[in-house]
């Protein structure tokens, strides 16, 4: 099943920054990955037919907003992810809009979205707010 491989990614992928705030509850990533799965937005990565990683772009018509991101762990560090993500942001530019996303306060993703020109623009407990602007 699809959903639950893209679901089995994500908590494999979240689960070091999850621990680190102790929020790792795998059933409850699950969940709330598959409530809300839109494969329309979810575009996924594969080598040789092995899924190894996933984002979901959604259009909220004022904004893109990058639901998620995903690289396997095996396969992070080489710039996969700012491949996909400066990819993303080419759309936005090219549509005229923000990019938007949250990441999990503690994840080293922050450290990745700043790096990618991403500005802070909003907290809440457990996510940090990002916005790309280039338009």
């Amino acid at each position: 099943n699809e959903k639950e491989a893209l679901a089995q990614l994500r908590i494999f992928s979240m689960r070091e920054s999850l621990e680190a705030v102790g929020r790792f509850d795998p059933a409850r990533a699950r969940n709330r990955f598959i409530d809300s799965f839109d494969r329309g937005a979810t575009r996924k990565v594969e080598i040789d037919g092995c899924l190894i990683g996933f984002c979901v772009l959604k259009d909220k018509g004022d904004h893109l907003y990058l639901d998620h991101l995903y690289i396997h762990p095996d396969f992070q560090g080489h710039g996969l992810g700012s491949s996909i993500l400066r990819s993303i942001m080419v759309q936005a530019r090219e549509r005229k809009l923000p990019l938007r996303l949250g990441a999990l306060r503690g994840s080293r993703s922050n450290k990745f979205y700043l790096s990618h020109g991403f500005v802070q623009t909003g907290e809440s407990e457990w996510d940090i707010y990002y916005e790309y602007r280039d338009c």
